[in-house]
């Protein structure tokens, strides 16, 4: 594993603007005092006309953000995800979403995988939150790759887009030439026995356990489910038909994220036992993302260990 490539999202994020930047001129990049964090200081420093500092003041930062989108510009907003969707929901839902402007919310530092910074700044809400606004478009890249992809789907779609990235380094598992679309999931490998569906950071864990079951005599479908809004519902209903039992894998509370988003189409398109893994109902804590992951049962072992355990 110690060849493997690791890049952050949040990092991705940041290359991926100034790779925009350089082809188009028609957007703008705001932050609230957190450049260097979320990356987007690489931007500023490419292009300092297109960027604007709001200061530490997210609601402002997106209320300037959807005052500069009726315009016609488009917007990268970017924070921290608890700030993002938890602090500035008000005026995301009402300023962004409810005349539906295109404002790309570039939220990183999502997760328990913030690690040492504590439970106030692992947001493990976000995607409850925002997927709740219609026509929210909502995006967890998995990789590199993926992230660069999503950054550019993003900037091609209409109406807002909450894009979800990461502070932790994470394995890169996809080529260059990877295809992205939006709306529409990845079967990364496939099985049999269980339909495995991940998104974000998880993507490399449910792949990690899939091949520690199949030591085991268990063949894990694993799906890449990088779009939680609007959902791949074709691609997960096929699988489910196929394996007859589903689990899902997030970084992120089990109310309301990928969990809920497939239970939701499940229960009405084709009714099948479901395993949701993911954060338990209760609030991170400080210390080190990799063993955070791993105390939550979020690594690969332990996702392996609730597979087997539900399948069994």
């Amino acid at each position: 594993m110690a060849d493997i490539r690791k890049v952050a999202t949040r990092q991705s994020y940041g290359e991926a603007l100034v790779e925009l930047g350089a082809a188009h001129d028609d957007f703008v990049v705001l932050d609230a005092d957190l450049a260097v964090a979320t990356q987007t200081g690489k931007f500023k420093a490419a292009y300092p006309d297109r960027f604007i500092d709001v200061g530490i003041a997210e609601q402002n930062l997106m209320g300037v953000a959807a005052g500069i989108a009726t315009t016609g510009r488009k917007v990268f907003a970017s924070t921290f995800a608890m700030f993002a969707a938890g602090r500035a929901f008000e005026q995301v839902r009402n300023s962004i979403g409810y005349p539906h402007l295109h404002v790309v919310i570039g939220a990183t530092h999502a997760g328990i995988s913030v690690g040492e910074d504590g439970a106030t700044h692992q947001c493990n809400e976000d995607l409850a939150l925002m997927r709740a606004i219609p026509s929210m478009t909502v995006i967890v890249p998995a990789d590199d790759v993926e992230a660069k992809a999503a950054v550019r789907a993003a900037y091609e779609a209409e109406g807002p887009v909450y894009v979800r990235l990461g502070r932790l380094p994470v394995p890169v598992i996809h080529k260059d030439d990877y295809h992205f679309e939006l709306g529409r999931g990845v079967v990364e490998r496939e099985g049999s026995d269980v339909t495995v569906i991940a998104c974000g950071l998880e993507v490399p864990a449910a792949l990690e356990a899939a091949k520690t079951l199949a030591d085991k005599g268990v063949s894990c479908e694993v799906i890449n489910m990088a779009t939680i809004k609007p959902l791949d519902g074709d691609l997960i209903v096929a699988s489910a038909r196929k394996t007859g039992r589903v689990v899902t894998v997030e970084e992120h509370s089990v109310i309301g994220g990928l969990g809920s988003a497939v239970c939701d189409l499940l229960c009405e398109a084709c009714p099948t036992p479901v395993k949701k893994i993911g954060v338990n109902d209760v609030f991170g804590e400080s210390g080190p993302a990799l063993d955070l992951l791993a105390k939550y049962g979020l690594d690969g072992a332990g996702v392996a260990e609730a597979i087997e355990g539900f399948v069994r």
